[in-house]
């Protein structure tokens, strides 16, 4: 159509691209490439097809940093497979902007404001430098990642040749700084997980810093290196390192309580042996997935503790999942404020804005009420308990991965659930819904007149 005076035809106007929608689309991408490549039978230890479901659970367990499975990862694929999941596992948890940003620096290319776009909505910065903060961001995760890879190798090289250490370490460092949980020690006891090093404190401690530090978030790492002093943390920081160190002390100390005389778990371990399995035990649950004692086996109360860990996580701009440690102070802040009368919740003499607390409060509700729906649906439809369900649609909405045993028994529905709540919690709940959701124009076009409820 041309316009009547200039006969010339009006500039279609572009329509913005929803940062958050390109970034749950990639990840939904990548797990699918994913899938088709552990598909392929060599992917196979037996080299025949692992199947479809199998693989799809697989890929999305590994892309969006979980680390539950339905088949042991060394018992059911082969180097090429394992070397699929390592790779899935590293952009999954880094970002899948990472990787496209290694692949443009390599190739000298220039990073246009789009991308800079989605690279500071990934790893949770604004666009004042983000280009030189990526950089810095991977250089620091791959020094960390090598370091833990060669204490772990050395560690390995007491056991096993020098190809199978090197792999061991690097395979396990990378998935614990990528809070995925994965382990290829299927040869020693298939889906035993890290429980057959339990009570080896080089292997655990150095597992334990490596998912720690990965969970801080790439922002809490630059403020930590570039301030030395803790009084002039940044609100965020402070908040994130002091409710870390709080809750990995409290679930040590709750671990140790509730477990301490469980023959299952903690009960026949000497007193170090079990404050380092307590103290695993609490790291793990921070999404971290490796499994340093038989989560069936807790006690009714150490799987309740374990469920609350799991749904806190870790930071935001980390590899971590979960509901994340400053939404959950926010949360707490909010109802000690509410109970007071008060209107506003501060911190640090800073105020946190309406906005960061009802996000807080939506991500919260969101995640309890998908998981236990989530869990009704799995116990309908499989043989497990509502415990050992609402445990593992926790573990997979808050991407730990670890599992109380009902894996291998889901149903088929059961098992996109737990796919769905998996993708749902790597991705981000409120990137999901203001990629999708959100109406446009976003913003209240009007209010309704207001009514009285009586509440509470």
């Amino acid at each position: 159509m041309t316009n009547p005076k200039t006969g010339a035809r009006p500039k279609k106007r572009r329509r913005a691209v929803s940062i958050s929608r390109v970034t749950a689309l990639v990840f939904l991408g990548i797990i699918l490439f994913g899938t088709l490549l552990l598909t392929l039978p060599f992917a196979s230890r037996n080299d025949r097809s692992a199947g479809l479901l199998t693989a799809l659970f697989t890929a999305t367990s590994a892309t969006c940093v979980t680390g539950l499975v339905l088949a042991d990862t060394w018992t059911q694929w082969s180097n090429f497979g394992q070397a699929v999941i390592l790779a899935m596992i590293q952009v999954g948890g880094l970002g899948f902007m990472s990787a496209a940003s290694l692949a443009y620096f390599s190739l000298r290319k220039r990073i246009s404001i789009q991308q800079q776009l989605v690279m500071a909505e990934a790893i949770g910065s604004n666009m004042e430098d983000v280009v030189a903060h990526q950089k810095r961001l991977m250089i620091r995760a791959f020094t960390v990642e090598g370091i833990g890879a060669l204490i772990l190798t050395l560690r390995f090289l007491t056991e096993y040749s020098v190809p199978q250490a090197v792999k061991l370490g690097v395979f396990h460092a990378v998935s614990a700084f990528c809070n995925a949980g994965f382990d290829v020690l299927g040869f020693k006891q298939p889906g035993a997980s890290l429980i057959v090093y339990q009570t080896d404190p080089v292997i655990c401690l150095t597992l334990s810093a490596l998912v720690i530090i990965g969970g801080l978030g790439f922002l809490v790492w630059d403020e930590l290196l570039r301030q030395k002093s803790p009084g002039k943390w940044s609100v965020y920081t402070k908040l994130v390192m002091i409710t870390t160190g709080a809750l990995l002390l409290a679930g040590t100390i709750l671990t140790c309580l509730l477990e301490w005389g469980n023959p299952s778990t903690l009960g026949t371990l000497t007193v170090p042996q079990k404050l380092l399995a307590a103290f695993f035990q609490s790291m793990t649950l921070r999404t971290a997935g490796f499994a340093g004692v038989d989560q069936g086996l807790l006690t009714p109360a150490g799987k309740a503790v374990s469920i609350f860990l799991m749904l806190i996580g870790g930071s935001s701009g980390s590899t971590a999942g979960g509901l994340k440690t400053v939404t959950f102070v926010v949360l707490l802040m909010f109802l000690w404020n509410r109970i007071r009368g008060r209107r506003t919740v501060s911190v640090f003499h800073r105020t946190i804005s309406n906005d960061h607390v009802l996000n807080a409060i939506t991500i919260f509700m969101l995640m309890v009420l998908l998981a236990f729906a989530g869990a009704a649906v799995i116990c309908a439809t499989s043989p497990v308990g509502f415990a050992d369900g609402l445990f593992e649609t926790v573990s997979a909405i808050g991407t730990v991965g670890l599992t109380a045993g009902a894996t291998p028994r889901l149903s088929i529905v059961s098992k996109f659930i737990i796919m769905l709540f998996m993708y749902f919690g790597r991705v981000g709940l409120l990137t999901i819904s203001f990629g999708f959701l959100r109406n446009k124009p976003s913003g209240e076009q009007y209010r309704y007149a207001n009514t009285d409820l009586l509440i509470g």
